[in-house]
């Protein structure tokens, strides 16, 4: 199971917020263009005291929903610009969707060079709005698999990424035809990648995770792989109090993975 719907994200660590956004409606709304000429929607949030990366998200199978807009506002409140984006342009539109939007039926319509060439539009967007010149990507779920996978393109100018609970081996769901896997493409990695998993996620076992791992470490790749033992998938939510130490320490790897990465200008 991904979030639920009314899934919040959770609140930054102490005094991690840089500046507080008033309300939680800092974050506006884009109409995106890809390199195959598919507009999509997205969700910019400027951080009004940049101090890091800018972050690309990439959120999991329903798409952009708040979670994922409210996760960007978080993103700048700690300093990061952020944009989210979503997968379903072609095939759904680029409208806000409610909770009754079937994404089973849109998954596997997609494909892993149509999300990268989304990605590469959303950063270019990124950089074009704000000015960054050093950008992460930072995906949940569907999106964690596809962000380990951008690491191994230097073509989208990342200097890291991000996977919550990312699916390592897609065939143990039976989804490999949308989802590389990236205990596969491991040695392609070109930039450091941090992986936060749930120890309860019966869709990643330790086996997945330590072959990943060790994937990485072949390849001289710098990484840092954390799993909670008895979180599930998508852990990661507000509402999952009894996660929340979970959350709280992922919050904290995934800010200070962001401030080990060297600063490039523009």
């Amino acid at each position: 199971m991904c979030f639920r719907f009314d899934a919040r994200p959770p609140d930054l660590p102490a005094g991690r917020a840089l500046a507080r956004i008033a309300g939680g409606a800092a974050a506006e709304r884009l109409l995106l263009t890809s390199g195959d000429g598919t507009e999509f929607a997205a969700a910019l949030a400027e951080s009004a005291q940049p101090a890091g990366p800018a972050v690309v998200v990439l959120p999991d199978v329903r798409g952009l929903y708040r979670f994922y807009v409210e996760l960007a506002e978080r993103l700048a409140e700690a300093g990061h610009h952020a944009i989210a984006f979503d997968y379903f342009g072609r095939t759904a539109g680029a409208e806000p969707r409610d909770e009754d939007f079937d994404y089973s039926e849109h998954i596997p319509r997609t494909s892993a060079e149509q999300i990268q060439l989304d990605l590469a539009a959303a950063r270019g967007a990124l950089a074009e709005r704000t000015g960054a010149a050093s950008f992460v990507s930072l995906g949940f779920c569907f999106g964690g698999t596809h962000s380990f996978i951008a690491a191994t393109r230097p073509e989208l100018g990342l200097d890291g990424a991000i996977g919550f609970y990312g699916l390592l081996d897609p065939a143990r769901s039976g989804r490999a035809s949308n989802r590389p896997s990236p205990i596969e493409h491991a040695a392609e990695t070109r930039v450091p990648v941090l992986g936060l998993f749930g120890g309860a996620d019966q869709n990643i076992p330790a086996e997945d995770i330590a072959a990943f791992d060790r994937g990485l470490e072949r390849a001289g790749v710098p990484h840092e792989i954390t799993t909670y033992p008895g979180a599930p998938h998508s852990f990661f939510d507000r509402r999952q109090e009894d996660y929340a130490d979970a959350s709280a320490d992922a919050w904290a790897r995934l800010l200070d993975f962001l401030d080990r990465l060297p600063a490039r200008v523009a």
